[in-house]
């Protein structure tokens, strides 16, 4: 029966008997589906280190924010100088900004063209905006954020 003749092409022809001679699978499908297996048997464990990567990137982002908030509510007087002091730095660095860009927009051609004039910029301006970024950062981070700022 499974090599009866009929009208029908053998391409639209499934064989779904149990004929095992057929149905033998070479050594290179085997080969196959094995290395099939171990790949998805690899990406499910790199998605449980994922998993276990989130959480525990989550934990510590939640332990340093219960220990920011800690910290403010041990010093809320200092808190809300820090936010005030963010907020003043805040504006300090829009000019700050500003005269950058300013200078960007003067001296442009001569810092795409000289190697030397885009040195001089980095020295002048980086190490400054680095600093002032770094402690507005600080500063905001142990600002109370919670309440207007009394004086």
């Amino acid at each position: 029966m499974a090599h009866e003749h009929s009208p029908i092409s053998p391409v639209f022809r499934i064989d779904v008997s149990a004929d095992t001679q057929s149905e033998s699978m070479d050594r290179s499908d085997v080969i196959q589906i094995e290395l099939l297996r171990q790949l998805v048997a690899g990406q499910q464990r790199q998605n449980e280190l994922l998993a276990e990567l989130a959480q525990a990137t989550a934990g510590l982002h939640k332990q340093r924010a219960a220990e920011i908030q800690q910290w403010k509510d041990a010093n809320p007087k200092l808190s809300r100088a820090c936010r005030n002091a963010a907020e003043t730095l805040s504006r300090v660095q829009t000019q700050f900004l500003e005269s950058i860009t300013e200078e960007v927009i003067e001296n442009g051609e001569h810092l795409i063209d000289g190697d030397f004039m885009l040195h001089e910029f980095v020295d002048r301006f980086g190490p400054r905006m680095a600093h002032l970024n770094g402690v507005l950062q600080v500063l905001a981070q142990l600002g109370d954020h919670g309440s207007p700022a009394k004086g």
